[in-house]
This record gives C-alpha cells, structure tokens and sequence, in this order.
C-alpha cells in the first residue's frame, strides 16, 4: 500500500520524475509487483565483499585467490561434503571449481571414465551452485548466468532433489547434458557461476603494479570484474603518471623494474620498447661495473645468464642516474611542493666523488658519473633526452597500458566509502593533535575529505581530453607528486630517499620519517575524527587501509584502534613474504560480520591444477555484528528503499488519477 502521509503537493513536485518513472512501470499492478519484489531483496543476507591491497603483481595468487574466493569455496564444500565424501575427493572437487578446463583435460589424459566422473561432479556442483546463490534473487543469479544454460541451471538450482516427483526429472536433465555432449562445458560454465556468486563486490586498495610479473594480466581481470572499485596506490598513479607522459614517472617505472630483474609487465604487457634503453646503457657504461645497480635476482628464477645480470644492471644504472637528474629538474619546476631537498645532483663532487646534503659530506658509493656536467647537473645530455623521448612515445602508444589507465579512472579514485568503510590506500594528512591539515594544491588551502577530492580532480586532469595536449602534460606533472611528495596522501612520508638509499652507507640519512597519520592512527579518537570527516555513519564503521606491510611475523597485529581500523596490506609481493612471515591478507565481509583471512604463499597455478595445492588460509574473526545483516543494512538497501518510496510516490499518483496508467 501506499504510504499515509504521501500528499497531492509532493507527487506534483515531483511529477516530471514520476512520468519518467511510469515509463517502465506503466500500471498499478507492475508498480505493486515492483515494491514487493524490492521489499522482499530488502530481506536477504547482506551479500559478501572482498577487500584485497597490495597485489603488486603477483598475478597467479591473486587470480587463485578469486577463484577460490579467499578460501570460502572449500570451506563450502568441507560443510557441504565432510561427511559423505572423502578428503581427496572435496580437494579435486574443489580444484575443478577453480579450474574447470584444465581439471577436466588432467582427467582425460588420466584415462578416466568421462561419462561416470561427469555425472557425480554435476551433482555435486549443483549443490555447491545452491549455496553460493541462496544469498541472491533468482533474478540476480539469472543474470549471471550464461545465457545457453539460463533455463537448465535454473531449473537444477530452483527444484528440489528430494522431492521424490522431482527427482526423476532431475535426474533427467543430467543425463541429457552428458548425453548431448555438453557435460564438459557444462560444468565449466557452472564452475564459473560458483566463483562469480562467491564474491558479490571486489574491493581493491591500491598497489596493482610493481615487483610482481603480471600487473597487466591483474588488471585484465579487474577491467573485467562484475562488481568492483579500486582506490589508487602510489605504485598505481606512478604508472598512471607514466602513461600520461610524465618523464619523471617514467624514469622511475623503468627503474624500479629493472631493480627487481623484472620487466615482464613492460615488455610483454605493455609492449614497451626497451631496445633504446638497453643499447644506450651498453655503449654509456660499457666500462663501469655498475656494481650498486646489481638486479634482485629472486632465487627461483635461474634462467638469468651473467650476461642478462650485467645488461640489466647497465640499464638500471642508466635510468636510475636520468631519475636523479628529472626529480631535481621537476622540484625546481614546483617549488610550492617543498620537494628542494631532492635537488641533490648540484651537491655532488664528482672529481672526489662525495655529496654535500644538509651541510654534511658523504662518500658516494658510485664515484662514475659519465653523463652529470658539474656546470648544469640536471640537464640530461642530448641521447638521454632522446632516449627519454622514445620512451614517452612508447609509454603513450601503448594501447593495452593505456586501456588499463582507463579503466582506473572509470572504476577507481583517490578514496571509498561503502556500508560504512572508509577506504583509501596511504594516509590522510593530519597534524600532531589529530586535526585535518591543510595543503595547499593549485593556490587552494584544502584538507580532510575536500583534500582527497582535489588531489584527484587534479590527477584527472592528466587524461582530460576537453584540455589541450600542452595542458595535458603540465597536469601529468603531479602524479609524481602524488608519487612521493611529503603531503601527498598516497605517500604519508616527508621525503622519498631514492638517491640516499641508492648511493651513501648512512643508515640515518636514509630515514624518511613518517607523517603524523601513521603515528596517531591506533588512537581510536583519531580514526574517529576522520571517519566524521568523511560523513561515514553507521554503529559498525571502520577505516580500511593498505600500503605499509603489517609484520605479522614480528607480533604486529592489522586490527588498530580498538577494530576501527584495519590495515590489510600482508605482503602479496614475494619480496615480502620474508618481512611479513605470510603471504597477504583478504578481509572479508559476510552478513555476519568481519573475518580476515590470512594466506601462505602461492605455490603456482600448474601445481594448483596436477596436484590440488591449494593457499592455506587461517581466518581470524574480527568483528561480529551480533546479528544477521541484511541487505537492508547497506548502501543498497538505502537506495532500494529510495526506490520503493519513489513508487509508492507514482502507486499514489495512478489512484489519486494524476498520472494515467497505459495498458
């Protein structure tokens, strides 16, 4: 019914609104159907989220991680199977649901009966499919599934298997699918619905790129994904910065993957020409032993001859000497950001072969500078900016880099709010008493919450294509601010040290001491003041960070201020794994409340495939909401609840004949 205190006044304030809204519900009887169908969605169990920060590449975890759904698909089918079914037979169901196609040409191969193994897993996927899809409306499921089985799987998922009249007909219907053909591909498209259904919403914190071999393929997955958000990290608007044009991001993307021995994502991903580099690094440094440049080589990587090794360090120097020369370059170009102190090349002596910071001399550990003209130290020379040139082009030109960029933009932002989380990568810049500080971008003084929304609409502007190419590239400039500027909010840090770490022994000058964020962020009063800056409300609301890795290893703990703030960065990154003693974090938030979930390391998805190696993953709950949540509690249930409002605005309308009804 409508509701008593609708009045003739409001439907005619809103009646232009109302027309609209007839369009699609045209009588009384679909506006009724349509308020008890959203009153009924109102009901069911908050659907689950998925928070993940700090992939870095490391595409193979993350993608099993999705398939397995942070571990929830096997504890689905233990619950479901644990006492009908044996252990190995749970681990090989498992397996075919993360890897349908590669599952069933091992089985195959193995010489097992097809027709028999067909149809015992599609029982048992059907009811795993049952689980996961409980929580959605036959609606919502039917519009994940493929569309040639839309009716078949419907009818396995809706009738019940014992209800002995039906059971026939169930019957039936599989061996009719095995029969025609189709039981393989069946039960792929069925494999994947269960992985779909399993997370609802993919929320991802920032630090796609770097260290690992395969940002480009995390990112194919994330521009791919059925419901998502992503907030920036610093590795992510480098990369951003580098497919604006920025020099400065450039030279450091190249550098950074050099360093790790790992210019996968470059080459293969991004078709990035790295010829220019490595012919100007051999004939530059064809002489120097480059021997502070030395790659890390992971261990498990031993197809690296000494000649690679001796290559990659001539290039990594090469990039790493034209970074030091740009950074000072694009700091002068800024003095409002207060980034003077990484003007470093004029203080160096080159004869003897020291540097001069803060009024103390330090001996370089690399003492050849071939390419750094003590007269004007930040230029680069003439094939150093060619070099820079064909590299700008080739960063610019490439299409898949370019697409992924955009999907960041489309899909992503400096910060999220979402059923009460608050979510962004790094830091929000506080002063020592805990009050917003400001910063002043583009003459603006400006903190908080409008902070984060100015450092965005600023970084936006970058790919604006309403501005002209010249504005465009002036623009491109700040994403290396954002990169490493003391008040940028994806770096929460006074200084980044790069020359200092590279080049001098001193432990004490490599220091780059933290904001006051991460000082004050375990005092709950803290959090506090910044969840009500941002407006984020609700009884269970919380601040979900990434960026620093919690060293779990050393007793440190991801849960803060009293559970109002989680820090889920768990070092996904290999180069990690030692520091943080696990393998990454997923938080997970299910009608219930919070859990996170912890994981060892990946061992390979071959592996995963043969031998149904799995991530091992320990749960810890960290916050129950005493009750079920429903999807009335969260973001969607308001705008459903909207939405019911609005109808039973136009239901008024229909009886009251202000607006007619077309049959």
């Amino acid at each position: 019914m409508a509701k008593q205190n609708i009045t003739i006044e409001e439907v005619k304030e809103d009646l232009r609104y109302l027309r609209l809204l007839a369009r699609d519900f045209p009588t009384v009887s679909s506006v009724t159907t349509e308020i008890i169908n959203l009153e009924a969605i109102l009901h069911l169990p908050k659907p689950t989220e998925h928070f993940l920060a700090d992939l870095h590449g490391e595409n193979e975890a993350f993608d099993h991680i999705l398939r397995n759904a942070s571990g929830d698909i096997k504890r689905k089918v233990n619950d479901l199977f644990a006492d009908t079914v044996s252990e190995q037979e749970r681990k090989d169901l498992c397996t075919l649901i993360y890897y349908p196609e590669e599952k069933l040409k091992l089985m195959e191969q193995e010489g097992v009966d097809m027709n028999e193994y067909y149809a015992v897993a599609l029982n048992r996927l059907i009811k795993v499919c049952r689980s996961v899809s409980s929580k959605y409306t036959r609606s919502k499921v039917r519009k994940s599934l493929p569309e040639e089985y839309v009716y078949i799987i419907e009818e396995l998922l809706h009738e019940s298997a014992d209800d002995r009249n039906k059971q026939e007909y169930l019957l039936v219907i599989v061996k009719t699918i095995i029969g025609t053909g189709r039981a393989g591909h069946f039960i792929t498209a069925l494999c994947y619905l269960i992985q779909r259904l399993a997370i609802d919403r993919l929320h991802i914190l920032g630090d796609i790129f770097d260290r690992g071999p395969g940002a480009h393929l995390i990112m194919d997955t994330l521009c791919n994904y059925h419901h998502l958000d992503i907030t920036w990290g610093n590795h992510d608007v480098l990369w951003m910065g580098a497919a604006a044009g920025n020099l400065c991001c450039i030279a450091s993307v190249l550098r950074l993957s050099l360093r790790d021995a790992n210019t996968t994502t470059l080459e293969d991903g991004y078709a990035i020409n790295m010829v220019p580099l490595a012919t100007f690094a051999m004939e530059q440094y064809a002489d120097d032993p480059c021997e502070i440049y030395q790659p890390r080589v992971d261990e498990e990587r031993t197809n690296f001859t000494d000649k690679d090794v001796r290559l990659i360090a001539q290039m990594h120097k090469a990039v790493s000497v034209i970074e030091f020369k740009l950074s000072g370059q694009i700091a002068m170009a800024h003095p409002e950001w207060g980034m003077n102190d990484r003007c470093l090349m004029e203080h160096i002596d080159k004869e003897r072969g020291v540097v001069t910071i803060g009024g103390k001399e330090y001996e370089l550990k690399d003492k050849l500078w071939s390419t750094l003209d003590p007269a004007n130290p930040y230029a680069l020379t003439s094939e150093e900016n060619d070099l820079m040139e064909r590299l700008r082009h080739s960063f610019m030109r490439s299409e898949r880099l370019q697409n992924h960029v955009n999907c960041l933009l489309m899909r992503g932002g400096m910060y999220a709010i979402y059923n009460s989380n608050l979510m962004f990568h790094a830091a929000i810049p506080i002063n020592e008493d805990g009050s917003m500080r400001e910063v002043v971008f583009g003459g603006v003084p400006v903190k908080g919450k409008e902070l984060m929304k100015k450092v965005e609409r600023m970084a936006r502007l970058a790919f604006d294509n309403d501005l002209d190419a010249e504005s465009r590239m002036a623009a491109a400039d700040f994403f290396w601010y954002l990169w490493c500027g003391p008040e940028s909010p994806l770096f929460g840090k006074a200084r980044m040290a790069t020359f200092e770490r590279y080049l001098l022994d001193d432990k004490e000058v490599q220091k780059e001491p933290k904001g006051w964020y991460y000082i004050l962020r375990d005092n709950p009063d803290i959090c506090d003041r910044i969840l009500d800056e941002f407006g984020v409300k609700g009884e269970h609301r919380h601040i979900i960070n990434g960026h620093v890795p919690v060293r779990v290893g050393k007793g440190e703990t991801p849960i803060k201020a009293d559970g109002r703030l989680m820090v889920i960065d768990g070092g996904f990154s290999k180069v990690y794994h030692n520091r943080t003693g696990i393998a990454g974090y997923t938080l997970v938030y299910h009608s219930k409340g919070f859990q996170l979930v912890q994981h060892t390391p990946f061992d390979s998805t071959e592996e995963a495939i043969r031998n149904g190696s799995d991530i091992e993953s320990t749960t810890q709950i960290v916050e129950m909401t005493g009750r079920r949540e429903r999807v009335s509690d969260t973001d969607m249930g308001r705008g459903i609840r909207l939405k019911i409002a609005d109808l039973e605005k136009l239901l008024y309308a229909y009886r009251k004949g202000v607006i007619k009804e077309r049959p």
